[in-house]
């Protein structure tokens, strides 16, 4: 099963500002009681869009109609900071997101969004504000990460973007999961296996 090759990322985006926001505000722990992590969606930022103590919806960004169907999640500062739990970047997927631009990202959250093909991508706050004044100006707005030169166009604007060389090399190149690329390899893995004396019959 060869690994689609993630050069670039198109479609609406949505802000959900702040700095620090941790893996446990994305998907608080109690639902992490799953066998797999279908459904986890349901419940991204679940704790700040509905109030905890009446349970109604509150005036987060992805309760707001007009950004249903964003596929590109804006944020701030240390994105996806605290435990390390995968399930986090499962629920920001699972909900329908393909990227995610941010001033910077923890290094465990940023590692497992790219096993997931999900390019987490960093721009200073400056351009990450034009981007999300744009899409609140007109949340139909059709942004594009671009991995190949770096940049983001919107709304006739261009910024550029940063992204560990490792992480884009994998992405662009179809090597952002390292037990497909694994799995891909078994042919090779059983004929080297079959040359080694140790693991013969």
């Amino acid at each position: 099963m060869a690994l689609a090759k993630i050069t670039s990322v198109t479609g609406r985006a949505v802000n959900v500002p702040g700095n620090d926001i941790d893996t446990d505000r994305i998907i608080p722990a109690r639902f992490m009681k799953c066998v797999t992590f279908d459904g986890l969606g349901e419940f991204l930022f679940n704790d700040v869009r509905k109030d905890p103590k009446t349970g109604e919806i509150t005036n987060h960004s992805l309760n707001d109609a007009r950004f249903k169907g964003a596929t590109i999640l804006l944020s701030g500062a240390n994105f996806g900071c605290g435990s390390s739990r995968e399930h986090a970047p499962q629920a920001i997927q699972k909900y329908g997101f393909k990227a995610v631009i941010a001033e910077n990202f923890a290094e465990i959250f940023f590692g497992n969004s790219t096993t997931l093909g999900m390019p987490c991508v960093t721009a200073t706050r400056e351009d990450i504000a034009k981007i999300a004044a744009a899409v609140e100006a007109n949340p139909a707005t059709e942004v594009v990460i671009d991995l190949v030169p770096l940049e983001v166009r919107f709304a006739g604007q261009t910024i550029k973007i940063a992204q560990r060389e490792s992480a884009r090399d994998a992405l662009v190149h179809g090597r952002w999961d390292a037990i497909g690329e694994l799995l891909d390899g078994l042919p090779a893995v059983q004929t080297t296996a079959k040359k080694l004396p140790y693991l013969a019959a």
